[in-house]
């Protein structure tokens, strides 16, 4: 059944969430502090590993490095793209309406915790390609994978930054619901090299996710993300 995928990744995440948030009320604040350093700290290191696994590349007996145009190029169309929509405004919007819907009032770090987790899950090649292969062939083992891995990160997320990580099931659900429903239109699009791109610089944006929880809000992600539209057509540019 095309979606089922999207459905299992929604309900790890939920699983995940609310197993934080048992464990998340046995611990002292000092202890979510650091809690909250620690995840950043492996989310830097997920973010750096990935993009090198990708610029780096070994031949004739040295590294040769790739991407570099391809990554500022991407960074700096989709920057000025995503401040123009302001999409960082507008998921810390739609947060703070949660928030009052959720009678969440009293918790300070709900906003930050629901953006925060929302594009750690959200960012990365496995939710476009296993929500296309779900889409396509039914196949969603890309996405049970995907699910595994989300559940173990919004549930530290959750026993640190409090209950507003669980909300990132619904970016997850409409962003791989639609790129399901869209999938044979964007199959042609998803070429190997356009992959690559995407998985470049969306590992770049989960460091600097990691960024914002080691030092505080930094930078403001959410802005940058049409930087992956950018990266997937600069594959396509005859350059």
């Amino acid at each position: 059944m095309a979606g089922l995928g999207t459905i299992i990744n929604v309900a790890g995440i939920i699983a995940g969430g609310l197993f934080g948030m048992l464990f998340g009320k046995a611990l002292k604040e000092r202890y979510q502090e650091t809690l909250t350093a620690a995840i950043g700290i492996c989310t830097l290191f997920i973010g750096i590993s990935g993009a090198l696994s990708k610029m780096l590349t070994f031949s004739g007996g040295k590294f040769d490095m790739t991407g570099t145009m391809m990554l500022i190029g991407s960074f700096a169309i989709g920057a000025l793209i995503g401040e123009w929509l302001d999409i960082e405004s507008r998921m810390e919007q739609f947060g703070r309406w949660l928030k009052v819907k959720t009678g969440s009032e009293k918790d300070a770090s709900f906003v930050d915790g629901f953006v925060t987790a929302s594009l750690t899950v959200c960012i990365g090649a496995m939710a476009v390609v296993g929500s296309i292969q779900d889409g396509i062939n039914g196949d969603y083992s890309i996405l049970a994978a995907k699910a595994i891995l989300d559940l173990i990160i919004v549930m530290i997320m959750t026993a640190s930054m409090g209950k507003g990580c669980v909300f990132s099931a619904i970016p997850v659900a409409v962003f791989q619901g639609t790129i399901t429903l869209l999938a044979r239109l964007l199959e042609p699009l998803m070429t190997e090299q356009a992959l690559s791109n995407l998985s470049l610089t969306g590992s770049v944006m989960i460091f600097c996710v990691g960024v914002n929880l080691v030092w505080g809000k930094k930078i403001r992600v959410a802005n940058l993300l049409p930087g992956l539209i950018v990266a997937v057509i600069w594959a396509f540019l005859p350059l």
